[in-house]
């Protein structure tokens, strides 16, 4: 079989002013970036305003392991099979951070038959949303850093006196507003910033990488440019002296930051290899970010489409619960139903028994023993009331006894149906039968909750959220975590809901409780504002915003030819 990189460079591909309008978009209503992209401008948004909405599909998976799920390789081949069958369709994503690309986990545009093509520009900077992100975002940390400078040099009559501006009196130690770059970087999680005569004060900071960055998660929960106008507004970038929060609007700093983001917030169309729609926007990482799609692109794809096919980052317990707390209670866009994706290697690696190293070889009792994960986000996912599809990728070592196995355990579970998948092999071809299924699931009555409602108490939503969403026996808050409990609360913050972050590699916060764990407690070590983007993100455990490179990265696999083509991407 072909390399993705070799089979994205010979895919035939449809002019993207062609596609665009056969998708149902006016020409006026494209920004061209060559003959392979285009951003969306809004405009479309108010003449699709009275458009009935398609059916939204969720695409999560079991706990991931080092040996892929395929969770993006669903998605695209369920948007590609879904067209084949004649509907009218569209997937919306997420766009690659550079850190994961250089890293360990490669791009995120599919594989195999199943991709959103050309694949070495939707993994390489695309049309530069990151980094417009990363721009505005750091423009905010210098403005807030410029701004103590001068008042501390000055002091506040004669500060207000040459600037014209109220004195804000921000306390150096209560500055929240950090800085950020789409790199895996370990050594920028701590920094000390100021240092040098005539460069203070100094005081601690950090980077985290611009996927889990406020302004991230503002591009995603937008609905429109002013409404992310308001958010930025809303950003919380330090406390004064009197410990109230300074705001980016009181700054003067968030017209800027808005500007700077003015095309960042129309997604990106690009296609599938079978020339399906795909709108891309937004950013990954849904263990220590959103994790979601933008609700803008959804909402386009929605009026135009029959059906719209996204994905939440990594396992059930985090994009999809993410998606449904979260996006869903802010943009009220629902979903029709879900698909959870398994393989054989996954249940068992997570079954916790052996090592990896036979994972391909037949064992049934590692893969009874693991069933009890995908049983778990069986009914975890429909716990929100949506049918949930089981989707299997198959993989060329896997066993048909195995497989059959498979297929008959989940048929005794609350999954709506199960299906085999052979999207990546066999691109449109090998998920017909999914795509059949997950329509007859759309046809199901919706009956979709949330987890908690907006009046419950912080302290209330981080044990919900451990105890219903992840099976936990309750939640330890740090001392740090505790204050700034008190304070959120003080401050008026207490009905937002919470963003997790925690690692992916488990349902519980310990990367090494395989299966199903039980009877733990989550440690919340600390709670971080995000007033713009509407939620509370609780740390949990190790977990890292800034992650590191490993012992052997990506990048070392990435490199150019003698014709100038990227190789090593995939």
């Amino acid at each position: 079989m072909l390399t993705d990189m070799e089979i994205s460079s010979r895919a035939p591909l449809k002019d993207i002013a062609q596609l665009g309008v056969e998708f149902g978009l006016l020409p006026e209503e494209m920004q061209l970036f060559g003959n392979t992209k285009a951003k969306v401008e809004l405009q479309v948004q108010q003449r699709l305003a009275a458009q009935p909405k398609g059916k939204l599909i969720i695409v999560t998976a079991v706990t991931p392991t080092p040996h892929g799920e395929g969770k993006t390789v669903t998605t695209i081949g369920l948007t590609q099979s879904l067209k084949a069958l004649g509907n009218k369709v569209c997937a919306c994503i997420r766009q690659p951070s550079m850190g994961p690309v250089f890293g360990v986990k490669g791009g995120a545009a599919g594989g195999g038959y199943a991709q959103v093509v050309p694949m070495q520009e939707l993994n390489l900077h695309l049309t530069g949303d990151i980094h417009a992100v990363s721009s505005a975002h750091n423009l905010g940390a210098a403005a807030i850093a410029s701004r103590l400078y001068h008042e501390m040099r000055l002091g506040k009559a004669e500060f207000e006196r040459q600037s014209g501006l109220s004195y804000l009196d921000i306390d150096p130690k209560g500055i929240r507003w950090h800085r950020v770059v789409d790199h895996n970087d370990r050594c920028l999680r701590e920094i000390e910033v100021g240092l040098g005569e005539n460069n203070g004060p100094a005081y601690t900071s950090k980077f985290d990488i611009t996927a889990a960055s406020e302004l991230m998660a503002i591009l995603a929960l937008s609905r429109n440019l002013m409404d992310m106008r308001v958010r930025i507004g809303k950003l919380v970038l330090a406390l004064n002296r009197q410990g109230e929060a300074v705001s980016a609007d009181e700054l003067g700093v968030a017209g800027a930051m808005t500007a700077i983001m003015a095309d960042a917030v129309k997604p990106t169309l690009m296609q599938t290899l079978n020339g399906a729609p795909c709108l891309i926007h937004a950013g990954p990482f849904a263990n220590i970010a959103h994790g979601n799609s933008s609700v803008i692109a959804d909402d386009i794809a929605l009026k135009l489409a029959d059906f719209v096919v996204t994905e939440g980052g990594f396992g059930s317990d985090m994009g999809f619960e993410k998606f449904c707390n979260i996006k869903a209670r802010q943009s009220g866009l629902i979903p029709s139903a879900a698909v959870l994706v398994t393989t054989l290697k996954a249940l068992k690696a997570n079954s916790g028994l052996a090592s990896d190293a036979d994972i391909n070889a037949p064992d049934q009792a590692r893969l009874e023993a693991g069933f009890a994960n995908l049983n778990w986000h069986i009914k975890n996912v429909a716990q929100y009331g949506l049918p949930v599809v089981v989707a299997i990728n198959r993989f060329a070592t896997d066993t048909d006894a195995e497989l059959n196995w498979l297929m008959e355990a989940v048929r005794g579970t609350a999954a709506f149906g199960c299906e085999l998948s052979e999207a990546f092999s066999q691109g449109e071809d090998g998920a017909m039968a999914l795509a059949q299924t997950v329509i007859r699931a759309c046809e199901q009555p919706s009956e979709f909750k949330l987890l908690y409602p907006d009046n419950m108490g912080l302290e209330a939503k981080l044990s919900t959220l451990a105890e219903l969403g992840y099976g936990a026996a309750g939640i330890s808050l740090s001392a740090v975590a505790k204050l700034q409990l008190q304070e959120l609360s003080a401050l008026g913050y207490a009905h937002l809901p919470v963003c997790m972050a925690k690692t992916p590699l488990s349902i519980s916060h310990d990367p090494q409780l395989k299966g199903v764990p039980q009877g733990f407690i989550v440690p919340v070590r600390e709670l971080v504002l995000n007033a713009g983007a509407g939620f509370i993100t609780a740390l949990v455990g190790n977990v890292m915003t800034m992650p590191g490179l490993g012992l052997t990265p990506g990048y070392l696999k990435i490199d150019i030819d003698v014709d100038g083509e990227i190789i090593g991407l995939g």
